[in-house]
């Protein structure tokens, strides 16, 4: 069991001081929503690290408690327990008023947030800190960033894995060792706000509609299998019964009105909705509620997503994706496919030793400094010296190369504190004059373990090895950026377009309905794509991830994007990847997940585009709405 002191080794940084909720839940699966909370620990703390309360119990979840080989929760165990709504005044007492903190924290926090909804309420939780995201910008010298890892490296004994109270009590320690080592780095903590919502509700799977759209409907014609059918305005059958019926007829119910759309159900044609109005703009055919209830009587069969397409037939059709919150509008502009390019094999992580033309392999370089020019220039140069080419100051940064105007970096002072090596741009051009950095002291910032994971140019693929996990891809820049970056991702098919709604996932729409595209946000400059390769369709061929500007500033404003490929979570990063744009780019495509035959490739794309993200949607056939 593992309790901080009343006297614990504490950061001694005024933005470290918050008052701590740790909390841990077991699951009945991964969905927040659909699967249950079988059990919760909390643990709190105070601005100095004292334990302030602790809570932990066994839930009743009232349904199948899921895999029992890893929490060992049976249902016969967990039928006595209280549910969540009689716990809940307790729970949110807890974490009130708090910063929640858990490892891997989006999950703890959307689960939390889906229970306090089952009851009415929402999760009361201003901000939220994730260790796992914290030690990715740390970097400790550990083969991975797993729980238990984590603990063994910061001195914390770990009794029973996958147990809530156990594993709450084990955070709380990693949390400590955590906090201290970001202090001396001068890490800024990923904080992320998460107001109190009420938009989390039961889950209600939106089943993807398993047919492509045949196109508009033809008046006095039937209903075909897939296509895209819109109401609005007053129904005699309630809305949610007609949506049912017709999505049980296979048909493919839209929230709003494109160009794409095959049909609109409208009882009152005359009305001024917008809906309405785009349909006569876009020429989408109109039927009452009594027609089309006898429309539905006899849907005629569709063409199934999942079967080939025949050379020169038609591309699917298009879609249509309203962000809420923000408003997408710009004229379209389709992405260039990006030409193929040999593959780099690498099916485990390998540390390449240092040779002469590969002299900073397994090195970190940190650049400060320099025109936007000069240091895309400079980190091209440590990657074709086999180094990785760092966005942060990590743990895991082992040399710093200053250009002009980089003495003035706030980070020079912790660097300088930790006895990193620093040296100007002239190094790059002989480093096979420069000896391997010691094994730094404890305490510094190099801890002598060598980068393990493979470092890829632009352009380079390797093979996803079948590891029988999701694979992510966590696109991460430098602290204290001017501006917000969006990460998004597209399931593309052959002629790279989506096939539906559903295969666009961003901000407003963050998980695919079936879980194979998820979208997590970990903290304020880290995003990450997770994509189950798995159990994607048949039809996709390739997963498009990329980053998007949010306003007028571009990439030259934020600098380098490093993005790392793992296997499951906390694996360590089995490929890593800096990428530059230019001056006046506000999109990049960062990577490609695509399939070659039987196999599954990762490609470092890095290539900007000028316009936004309606257009790059636009370009995969997303029809954005204004």
């Amino acid at each position: 069991m593992v309790l901080l002191s009343s006297e614990p080794t504490w950061p001694t940084l005024p933005d470290y001081f918050h008052d701590w909720a740790l909390v841990d839940v077991e699951t009945s699966g991964l969905r927040p929503g659909r699967d249950r909370v079988l059990s919760l620990a909390v643990l709190t703390l105070d601005a100095r690290g004292n334990p302030t309360g602790e809570f932990s119990t066994l839930l009743n979840p009232g349904c199948d408690p899921g895999p029992v080989h890893v929490h060992g929760l049976t249902a016969a165990r967990l039928a006595g327990a209280p549910t969540f709504e009689e716990i809940a005044p307790r729970v949110g007492a807890l974490l009130g008023g708090r910063v929640l903190v858990a490892h891997n924290a989006q999950f703890d926090y959307d689960f939390l947030a889906h229970e306090f909804a089952h009851v009415r309420s929402w999760v009361p939780v201003g901000r939220r800190l994730c260790t796992l995201a914290l030690n990715r910008l740390i970097g400790p010298a550990v083969p991975d960033l797993k729980l238990g890892t984590l603990a063994a490296h910061y001195g914390v004994r770990q009794e029973r894995a996958h147990d809530a109270q156990d594993d709450v009590r084990v955070l709380s320690g990693i949390l400590r060792g955590s906090l201290e080592a970001a202090e001396r780095l001068g890490l800024s903590l990923p904080l992320l706000d998460c107001p109190p919502r009420q938009d989390y509700k039961p889950y209600v799977p939106k089943t993807p509609c398993p047919y492509r759209n045949p196109g508009r409907y033809t008046p006095g014609g039937p209903l075909v299998q897939g296509m895209k059918v819109a109401i609005t305005g007053d129904t005699r059958v309630s809305r949610e019964e007609l949506v049912a019926r017709s999505v049980a007829a296979g048909l493919n119910m839209m929230t709003s009105v494109s160009g794409r759309t095959s049909l609109v159900v409208t009882n009152d044609p005359a009305a001024a909705s917008a809906k309405l109005r785009r349909a006569v703009d876009e020429g989408v055919p109109l039927v009452d509620e009594p027609t089309y209830l006898r429309l539905l009587e006899d849907v005629r069969p569709g063409r199934a997503k999942g079967v080939a397409r025949q050379r020169g037939a038609e591309a699917p059709a298009d879609r249509t994706t309203t962000a809420p919150d923000r408003t997408i509008t710009a004229p379209p502009a389709p992405p260039a496919p990006t030409p193929e390019i040999p593959a780099q094999r690498a099916a485990a992580p390998v540390v390449s030793p240092a040779t002469p033309d590969r002299p900073l392999a397994g090195r970190r370089v940190l650049v400060l400094g320099g025109t936007h020019e000069a240091a895309v220039e400079a980190r091209g140069r440590v990657v074709a010296l086999g180094a990785s080419a760092a966005v942060n100051l990590s743990a895991g940064v082992t040399d710093v190369v200053v250009l002009p105007g980089g003495e003035a970096d706030r980070r020079m002072s912790r660097i300088a504190a930790l006895g990193l090596p620093v040296h100007d741009a002239a190094w790059l051009l002989a480093p096979e004059a420069a000896e391997r950095p010691a094994p730094a002291t404890a305490g510094s910032a190099a801890e002598g373990r060598p980068d393990a994971a493979r470092v890829l140019v632009r352009g380079a693929v390797i093979d996803l090895a079948d590891t029988g996990t999701a694979w992510t891809v966590a696109a991460a820049w430098r602290q204290q950026a001017p501006c917000d970056v969006d990460v998004v991702a597209f399931a593309v098919d052959a002629q790279e377009q989506v096939a539906g709604d559903e295969d666009f996932v961003f901000y407003g729409a963050p998980e695919h309905p079936d879980g194979t595209l998820r979208l997590a946000t970990d903290g304020p400059t880290e995003q990450a794509v997770t994509v189950d390769l798995e159990r994607l369709p048949l039809e996709t061929h390739r997963v498009v991830i990329a980053a998007a500007i949010d306003g007028a500033a571009t990439f030259s404003d934020i600098g380098a994007v490093e993005i790392t490929a793992t296997s499951g979570v906390g694996a360590a990063p089995a490929a890593r990847a800096t990428l530059d744009a230019a001056t006046t780019e506000r999109t990049m495509i960062l990577a490609e997940i695509y399939r070659r035959g039987e196999r599954w490739r990762l490609r470092a794309v890095g290539q900007g585009y000028d316009h936004g993200l309606a257009d790059l949607a636009r370009g995969y056939g997303v029809d954005v709405a204004d």
